[in-house]
């Protein structure tokens, strides 16, 4: 059969464009996702990026098609060795990373001391789900209080460090903000001990941005190159090591602890995510030391950045939105301390918190899946191996057949209007909650793979912006400044946003 010259040209032509195309996602991802979204209208479309292709899915039909796939075929643990994956920083979105999302997306066998996770749901995360999702979750009465006081002493301390300028003192808010789930999570994950330990406490915070610098380097690297690129690169790397090397004894201990035990000693009690994660695990083949520090460093990146993100985009709306600072503080006034006691409650700090989320998400992507086998959606659309699937999370929460005047931002939306202030009212038809997972709010991933962490998340945002709204007037320095920054389907609070703190 004769070539077709025409389609020679067409095919080059393409390939040229989507080449140029896929780093240009590196600076313009939520743009570039939603032009694809609004092109596609409904259908499945695809984005490229330097590394990978991106399949994105957003019917309902069609997400719970990729959702019910076997995790053999799409899989959100895939394999660990692969060299050039997805790395969209958070985590984080607030979230839907897991442990297996941070050792691709971050390539954190050079990255992350070597960490190596096994391939099947089933035989990896098991102690991590429950320690995360239910032992943290059930302790958060006994953490919120201490956690409390150690936030609220600390934003004390920051904020007397910063500058004054032209009579006001000016606060670096996600630099501050950065640091303080840095030490809340610290003390939660870890231990109330290592949160006091200022070397540990330094490198835990050098350990993410070196991490997300090393990785993106990496991942950028041809095939070829990226095992000696990583490998010099771990070599230089400082932090990652005295994260590990701290935790390792300390994790080692309670692992002779559960054997002693066992034989019926009496042992120390401790209420932390590494205890949980020991007790948590397989019992016939219980995680070993190392195991659990892998763990406990992908946890760690994970709640980091999504969590500093997300308070530091709500401060801002707080900022720019003063009208909702009395009934805030009134719920706080009167109802903290219940929240305190449960982990639960403060229903208008928690549709605040859902509605600046909408607007301004961590992630423009979520219920990542990778492929590895070739799998078919039922309109066609084919997804190949070493593809991902995932949903364009920013895009549906900003359509208006998902959220009315959805560009708008309404600080209750997701209340229940029998509780709402009377000048407020409710765009929503029905209340929601922060910790929701539905086929329009895919912040925390979707169905039977969604974050395990979200209550834990929820609660501790609700804890720092409380003490703020409660103790603090607010001003954004220059409001009309950019507030964040994309780097592929990310948008990162700018550094150099300023905001006045003024006690009342």
């Amino acid at each position: 059969m004769p070539i077709d010259p025409t389609s020679l040209i067409y095919s080059a032509l393409t390939a040229v464009l989507n080449y140029f195309a896929a780093w240009v996602y590196l600076f313009a991802g939520p743009s570039i996702i939603q032009g694809g979204f609004e092109k596609a209208k409904g259908q499945p479309f695809e984005v490229f990026a330097p590394d990978s292709r991106y399949v994105f899915v957003s019917s309902a039909k069609h997400i719970k098609e990729v959702d019910s796939a076997p995790d053999t075929v799409l899989s959100l643990h895939a394999a660990s060795d692969q060299v050039s994956l997805f790395l969209p920083w958070f985590g984080a979105n607030v979230v839907d990373m897991s442990i297996s999302d941070t050792e691709q997306m971050l390539q954190a066998k050079y990255t992350m001391h070597g960490f190596k996770w096994f391939d099947h749901r089933g035989t990896k995360g098991i102690g991590y789900v429950r320690a995360v999702r239910t032992l943290l979750t059930r302790n958060l009465p006994q953490i919120l209080p201490d956690l409390r006081v150690l936030l609220r002493n600390r934003f004390t301390e920051m904020r007397k460090e910063h500058p004054i300028v032209d009579g006001n003192c000016q606060s670096p808010v996600y630099e501050m903000i950065l640091k303080l789930v840095v030490l809340a999570n610290a003390d939660s994950i870890f231990s109330s001990e290592l949160s006091k330990n200022e070397a540990f406490m330094t490198s835990a915070l050098a350990y993410i941005e070196e991490t997300m610098m090393s990785a993106e380097i990496i991942r950028l690297m041809p095939h070829v190159l990226a095992p000696v690129v990583g490998r010099l690169i771990s070599g230089r790397l400082h932090s990652h090591q005295i994260v590990f090397n701290t935790l390792l004894p300390i994790v080692e201990q309670r692992c002779q602890e559960r054997e002693m035990a066992k034989l019926g000693h009496a042992v120390p009690q401790h209420m932390d995510c590494i205890q949980w994660i020991l007790e948590s695990s397989p019992r016939k083949q219980p995680c070993s030391a190392e195991h659990v520090v892998h763990e406990l460093m992908a946890i760690w990146f994970g709640s980091v950045h999504a969590l500093s993100t997300t308070i530091t985009f709500a401060i801002h709306d707080l900022c720019l939105h003063p009208e909702y600072i009395d009934p805030l503080r009134n719920e706080i006034e009167t109802q903290y301390d219940e929240f305190e006691r449960t982990g639960q409650g403060l229903p208008l700090l928690d549709s605040f918190i859902k509605e600046s989320a909408r607007l301004t998400p961590v992630e423009s992507m979520s219920t990542r899946r990778y492929v590895l086998q070739p799998f078919s959606l039922s309109n066609g659309a084919k997804l190949s191996v070493g593809d991902w699937v995932c949903t364009p999370v920013r895009s549906l929460m900003q359509h208006p057949d998902n959220y009315p005047e959805p560009l708008t931002f309404n600080g209750f939306r997701f209340v229940d209007p029998h509780i709402l202030p009377g000048r407020f009212h409710p765009l929503q038809p029905k209340p929601s909650r922060l910790t929701d997972v539905d086929n329009t709010w895919h912040v925390w991933g979707t169905n039977r793979l969604a974050c395990p962490g979200r209550f834990y998340a929820a609660a501790v945002i609700k804890v720092l912006l409380s003490q703020i709204i409660r103790d603090y007037d607010c001003q954004l320095v220059d409001p009309d400044a950019r507030r964040w920054f994309s780097w592929r389907s990310s948008m990162l609070p700018s550094k150099t946003s300023m905001v006045v703190f003024t006690p009342r």
